[in-house]
């Protein structure tokens, strides 16, 4: 159960092994090394600390460590590279500020150009928190790893800081004065060969703002290129609709739903919303209890997939085949179209859609072709959910654009366009290969760069300026259903950037235009009282956009399934789930975070099928060539159980070199080989191994489950037969102990964790690393097992190699009743509190890690090196985004899960002051704030009526190891699938 890395190979050997032992009914495992028992793999396992044993110790320079930080170099942009000399205490206190006490601010973050709601916690001017708005419609209240790593970006130290001139620092009034010599020229001519380059936006004042340039310089030309962009939906719904349309799901209202190849709960602008609303229906607590079915087909395994009750991995090139025998199927023309689906899988499928008519919803993923689109919403249309599980509203995308990158490079290369104006886009590093933008660009008379960072663009631009962080700046956005928020500042501008406006004012000739004042003019129908609560609430009311009706065209408007020949292997790119298209690759909680299933951290792999490993001998870290058309790159692989065969799945976002954190990463460029013409899916490639191996690190392997009950699941029918099921074939937990008995005459903190409701997408734990100010250390003390996490999410298997169910696990410290830590800690660091909390005291802990070793659930993480800065001279932006509640640890300490003791005491000492109890649910720990689930239950377990009482009530809470009678503080409700009993083979458990 440690959370120790493990980067050792899967030897070809243990696949095949792994076959054997499975198909004898070996139940959770978590890696094929485990079950195929390899020698290795046992001495690794019967380590106390494995990974300790098998690595020298690392060298680490105190230059590496600062770089890691992401935010811990010099102070430079914060104090001006200047001491304070002349400084005085408050005199008079600015209003509504106490020292101490943080205040809350409403804004919104972007997200592919559409807004999220968040509450920004800020101490005396400076944001350390991010937390999701309750009341915007696209976080209700919750968050992920990007959004919490917002308060890191703001204060990273490798942020663009100055204007650029050819390379050389200039003045921003040098910038404006070149400004005005443009937009002279652009007056003259009209606009003509001049291009604007913006990212996806959701901006109101952006839209404004553009179209009043169109007006200016009628021959201006506004492209856009953000390369994560999916334009097929709206080509499907123009075929079909005679407009360009945007769905917005309703999971809530959904029975049974299929999943064609789309991530919606990782991916898109509304997945928090979604992962609400789905697992608001899978929530069972008795055997009366319904809940609804997924059906998934996908082509590279997704966190969606792994939720799925009933999942088939499919090549890419063969998922427009599934659509085109769905709409066949539902079209009663069965016999037209072969599937390649299994009939019994296709058939049970059918029939659950159809048995649900309205309350059925089929989700295409937006990465799929305009045809499986088609094919998604004409099944939708024929089960009659259009309009109940599925609605349609004008795209919140407020900018019209004239063409793409590849428009743009034909205007360049034909000399049309002489002058671009960059807006936040990195054309030079995600530019499709085929492009050759890094040429055409060199041709420019001039290129101007706007973007958070000296990036690969900026440092070939003409001109570069300084972009604002969006908690720097004022602007306004729109979320997945057209809800229009406002983006305000928190802080002024760290390094004097700008935002988008008052550049794109700067063109128009307004080179004194105030950010506020332009957002303003967008909302002026709002008084001064509506901005006001506009601002409070984060959101604009009655903005929301109003469901479009529509009326389906026949034969799915012309368009047509173009039936792949599939030669040589496929390949499936994807976004990297936190860098994206490598934006956030300088941020080092990020580069850190475990990936959700494969659990690589500071690199990227190629996955591949177990299947495909073994017919090419391969091995974890072998690397591959893959080959397509002229272009090629090598990468090592990773197996990945449920990957489909004879296809690869390359994530963007890494191979960057600009930044330090982001140098510090390993990994391949995928954007090498993606083209114009194949941006999500390519055919045809060539896989060729190589001899040489690279070294992966991953958490995936915190040792064995050695046959323990760890994971405990089963299926609906399952639970209403017997809703104990967690009890079945488990060791009954001792009632007499030896530790001593503590009473509670306050509170008794406990916690609960609905696995069916958690779908393993790492918000929680981000939400904890913020929150508690732990620290990153970076590949090679990861490669060591020394991640510093205080909480984890353990990744199970269950079923065979090829198609195995996917659990996730949250693990936070247990808080026992009868700790193990405790008794052993020869200085009493390890203490138990008054209200049920298993402490540690730093300044007492002097390292023996007695207390890790005896912990049975490896859930403390020990301090081994200074990550953080102490040296005064040396502190930089990293103390900064510390929260101030919550000490900074040096090293040599251990360190744990506290449920947020801050917050409890801060609580407390309010409802003192009034005296009063606590009320429910008046603690709310990081990680179950986070949660866009609500997985989590936090409370005090002496108030029966409390929510957490309530969830330990339920007969399939269980307590993780009970049998060792720890008597944890922390419980689980087991894993409950919904599958359909048609499609359980005979003598196979129906529990997923």
């Amino acid at each position: 159960m440690s959370a120790i890395a493990d980067i050792r190979p899967i030897p070809i050997a243990g696949i095949a092994a792994l076959r054997e032992q499975l198909s004898n009914g070996h139940d959770v495992w978590r890696s094929p090394d485990e079950i195929a028992r390899t020698a290795e793999f046992l001495r690794f396992v019967e380590a106390e600390f494995p990974a300790l044993a098998d690595r020298p110790p690392s060298r680490i320079n105190r230059r590496t460590m600062l770089k890691v930080m992401g935010a811990s170099l010099s102070l430079a942009g914060l104090t001006a590279c200047s001491e304070a000399r002349s400084i005085v205490p408050y005199v008079r206190q600015p209003e509504n500020v106490v020292p101490g006490k943080p205040r809350y601010y409403a804004t919104t973050l972007s997200s592919d150009g559409f807004g999220i709601g968040a509450v920004v916690e800020s101490h005396e001017g400076r944001p350390t928190k991010v937390e999701g708005n309750p009341d915007h419609p696209a976080s209700r209240g919750a968050t992920d790893a990007i959004m919490q790593a917002a308060v890191l970006t703001l204060f990273d130290p490798d942020r663009s800081r100055t204007p650029l001139k050819d390379g050389e620092p200039a003045a921003y009034g040098d910038f404006l004065r070149d400004m005005a010599a443009l937009a002279s020229r652009l007056a003259g001519s009209g606009g003509l060969g001049a291009a604007l380059l913006m990212e996806a936006t959701t901006s109101p004042t952006a839209k404004v703002q553009v179209e009043a340039l169109r007006a200016q310089y009628p021959r201006l030309k506004i492209f856009r290129h953000d390369p994560l962009a999916t334009t097929a939906g709206a080509q499907a719904s123009m075929a079909l609709f005679g407009k360009a349309l945007m769905p917005v799901y309703r999971f809530d209202r959904a029975e049974t739903i299929f999943s064609l190849d789309a991530d919606f709960l990782g991916e898109g602008p509304g997945r928090l919303a979604y992962a609400r609303d789905f697992a608001a229906r899978r929530r069972v607590r008795a055997p009366n209890d319904s809940m609804s079915r997924l059906y998934a087909v996908e082509s590279t395994p997704t966190i969606t997939g792994a939720a799925a009750d009933h999942r088939l991995a499919m090549r890419p090139s063969e998922i427009e085949a599934v659509a085109a025998a769905l709409d066949a199927v539902l079209g009663d023309q069965a016999n037209s179209t072969p599937s390649i689906v299994d009939p019994a899988w296709m058939a049970a499928l059918t029939q659950d859609l159809q048995g649900a008519g309205a309350k059925a919803l089929v989700v295409p993923g937006a990465h799929q072709s305009a045809f499986a689109h088609a094919c998604a919403l004409a099944a939708n249309a024929k089960l009659g959910s259009l309009g109940n599980t599925v609605e349609f509203i004008e795209s919140p995308d407020e900018v019209r654009s004239d063409g793409d990158l590849a428009a743009l490079r034909s205007a360049i290369a034909d000399h049309s366009i002489d002058t671009v104006v960059v807006l936040g886009a990195n054309p030079l590093h995600t530019a499709p290969s085929d492009l050759d933008v890094h040429q055409l660009f060199s041709e420019l008379k001039l290129l101007i760069h706007f973007g958070l960072y000296r990036d690969e663009t900026a440092l070939h631009a003409h001109w570069h300026v300084p972009a604002a962080h969006e908690l720097e700046s004022w602007s306004d956005s729109r979320a997945y259903d057209g809800v229009a928020s406002i983006v305000q500042p928190l802080i002024e501008p760290l390094f004097g950037g700008k935002t988008i406006h008052e550049i794109l004012a700067a063109l128009s000739g307004r080179f004194d235009a105030d950010a506020l004042a332009l957002v303003r003019q967008t909302w002026k129908a709002l008084d001064d009282t509506a901005w006001r609560k506009a601002l409070r609430d984060g959101l604009v009311p009655d903005s929301a956009s109003k469901p479009v009706p529509v009326t389906m065209a026949p034969d799915l408007g012309g368009l047509q399934h173009h039936p792949v020949t599939a030669n040589g292997f496929d390949i499936r790119f994807v976004a990297d789930p936190w860098l994206r298209d490598g934006r956030y690759a300088n941020a080092s909680w990020l580069q850190e975070l475990p990936r959700p299933l494969t659990k690589l951290v500071w690199g990227n792999a190629a996955l591949i099928s177990p299947a495909s490993a073994e017919r090419l001998k391969l091995e974890n870290g072998g690397i591959i060539n893959i080959a397509r058309g002229s272009a090629n790159i090598d990468a090592p692989i990773w197996i990945t159980p449920g990957h489909p065969d004879d296809t690869v799945t390359l994530s963007l976002g890494f191979g960057r070199k600009v930044g330090s954190v982001a140098a510090l990463a390993h990994g391949y460029d995928a954007f090498q080989l993606r083209t114009s013409f194949a941006e999500w899916v390519a055919t045809g490639a060539t896989v060729t191994p190589r001899e040489s191996k690279a070294e992966l690190i991953t958490t995936q392997h915190h040792q064995a489950m050695e046959g323990r009950a760890i994971v405990r699941h089963a299926s609906l029918d399952g639970f209403r037969e017997n809703p104990g099921f967690v009890r079945d074939g488990v060791p009954r937990a001792p009632t007499e102990s030896l530790y001593p008995d503590w009473n509670y005459d306050e509170e008794a903190w406990a916690m609960a964790i609905d696995l069916s409701a958690c779908i393993g997408c790492m918000a929680c734990v981000s939400a904890c690393q913020s929150e508690n100010n732990i620290a990153t250390v970076g590949p090679d003390e990861c490669a060591r097992g020394h991640e510093m996490h205080w909480l984890r999410i353990d990744r199970y298997y269950s079923g065979p190699v090829d198609a195995p169910d996917v659990f996730f696990q949250p693990v936070p410290c247990m808080h026992c009743e009868k700790a193990p830590c405790e008794v052993v800690c020869p200085v009493n660091a390890t203490v138990h509190t008054h209200d049920g909390l298993n402490a540690q005291i730093y300044n007492r802990c002097i390292g023996t890690r007695y207390c890790s070793q005896n912990c049975p659930y490896k859930v403390r993480r020990f301090n081994f090196l200074d990550h953080q800065s102490f040296d005064k001279d040396e502190a930089g932006p990293e103390q900064a985004v510390h929260n101030p509640n919550v000490s900074v640890r040096s090293r040599g300490v251990m360190e744990k899960c506290t449920y947020c003791v801050q917050r409890i005491s801060a609580r407390r000492i309010q409802a003192q002051i009034e005296n009063r109890d606590i009320a429910d649910g008046e603690v709310v720990t990081a990680c179950q704030q986070a949660c866009p689930t609500r997985a989590i239950s936090f409370g005090d377990q002496n108030k029966k009526a409390s929510k957490v009482v309530q969830e330990k009530s339920a007969p399939h809470n269980y307590a993780l190891l009970e049998e060792l009678n720890t008597r944890p503080r922390t419980t689980y409700l087991g894993k409950i699938r919904n599958s359909n009993p048609k499609l359980v083979q005979p003598g196979e458990k129906a529990d997923g």
